[in-house]
C-alpha cells in the first residue's frame, strides 16, 4: 500500500536493466498484461480467473438480497488475470454484435471501440472472454478465446473486431468430446478479466427452417 506503482519484470534476460530503465523513466510506455491472477491474501488461493461458479455473489455485486458475511478479506483479487497499466489510458465503448441469433457454422463478428484518452501513444491488449451459463457440465464463469494488441496516438479511436466460430464454443463434456452445446453465450471484451463489457447470442445447432404453403 506504500507503493504508487509495481514494475513486475519476470525473467528479462541479459537486456533487463535497460529494458526497466526504459520504462522507469518513460522512454518507453509499458503495455503488458498479467498471466496470473494476485491474490490480496493467502487464504484466496487458489485464485484464478476462469474458476466456476460457487453461487455465492461477490460482495460487490449489486442488486443480491443475500451477501454471505462471513469474509476476513474482499474475496476480489488485488490484480486480476490481464490486468496492465500504461502511462495512458484507453477506454472501451459497448459490444457490438453483427448478429444476436445464431444456427450452424455461422461466424460472428465482436466490436467495440477502443480509444486512447491519454496524452501519450500506447498499447493496450484488447481480450475476448466468452461464457456459457447454461450446459451439460458446469462452465467457467467466462474464458478467454482472444486478444489483440492495439496501438493508438493521443486522442486516437479504433474499432476492435473478433470473429467467433463455432469453434471458439467448444469444450469436454462428460464423454470427454470435444464439442458445442446449443444455449446462451456471453460474450465480453475489454481490457482485463474484471473490466469488461458484454452482450449475448443465442446459438442453435441447426438453422431454423419455416414451411410455406
Amino acid at each position: 500500500e506504500h507503493c504508487g506503482a509495481i514494475l513486475e519484470t519476470w525473467f528479462g534476460g541479459t537486456e533487463a536493466g535497460n529494458a526497466v530503465a526504459d520504462v522507469l523513466f518513460g522512454d518507453y510506455n509499458p503495455s503488458g498484461k498479467l498471466t496470473a491472477t494476485f491474490p490480496r491474501d493467502v487464504g484466496q488461493i487458489p485464485i484464478y480467473y476462469n474458476h466456476k461458479n460457487t453461487g455465492r455473489p461477490y460482495v460487490s455485486d449489486p442488486g443480491y438480497r443475500y451477501v454471505p458475511r462471513y469474509l476476513d478479506v474482499l474475496n476480489d483479487p488485488l490484480y486480476p488475470f490481464g490486468y496492465g497499466l500504461s502511462y495512458t489510458t484507453f477506454s472501451y465503448g459497448d459490444v457490438k454484435l453483427s448478429k444476436t441469433v445464431l444456427a450452424g457454422e455461422e461466424t460472428l463478428l465482436a466490436l467495440v471501440s477502443l480509444t486512447n484518452m491519454g496524452e501519450r501513444a500506447g498499447k493496450d491488449t484488447v481480450q475476448l472472454y466468452l461464457s456459457q451459463p447454461g450446459a451439460s457440465v458446469t462452465r467457467s464463469v467466462e474464458d478467454l478465446r482472444g486478444f489483440q494488441k492495439v496501438r493508438l496516438q493521443p486522442g486516437e479511436a479504433r474499432e476492435v473486431t473478433f470473429r467467433i466460430t463455432p469453434e471458439d464454443l467448444k469444450f469436454y463434456n462428460s464423454k470427454l468430446e470435444y464439442d458445442w452445446e446449443p444455449g446462451e453465450f456471453i460474450i465480453r471484451i475489454g481490457g482485463s478479466s474484471s473490466q469488461l463489457r458484454s452482450a449475448s447470442v443465442r446459438w442453435s445447432k441447426q438453422a431454423v427452417t419455416t414451411k410455406t404453403q
